[in-house]
């Protein structure tokens, strides 16, 4: 029912910057908060940036807040991640997540998208 299409994830030097987007269908986008999450080799899954249904509100872990923007346009049915000055510890898969219904932020999310790899060079 409803899916989630990542892409945009690839290799990037240290401060450089690139853009991850998701696309959802088989719903009403508008509705969803959502979210990106990443897994880096050997860690646990961790919340990287949420945004609420119409983009009113957003969140970020500590680690990416001043160079993580996310952003989301209904008309599109996609959410974004902008990534700048990207570090080496940016490195992981970065997962694409939505949720149904109100919640903080940065739990309870409900689909997942397959992830995108983004590698940071130094």
């Amino acid at each position: 029912q409803v899916q989630l299409v990542e892409s945009g994830g690839g290799l990037v030097q240290a401060g450089e910057s690139l853009r991850l987007s998701c696309a959802a269908s088989g719903g009403t986008f508008s509705s969803y908060t959502m979210g990106w999450f990443r897994q880096a080799p050997g860690q646990e899954r961790k919340f990287v940036a949420g945004i609420s249904s119409r983009g009113g509100s957003t969140a970020y872990v500590d680690s990416v807040k001043g160079r993580f923007t996310i952003s989301r346009d209904n008309a599109k049915n996609t959410v974004y991640l902008h990534m700048n000055s990207v570090k080496p510890e940016d490195t992981a898969v970065y997962y694409c997540a939505l949720r149904m219904g109100t919640a903080m932020l940065t739990i309870n999310y409900d689909h997942w998208g397959q992830g995108t790899q983004v590698t940071v060079s130094s």
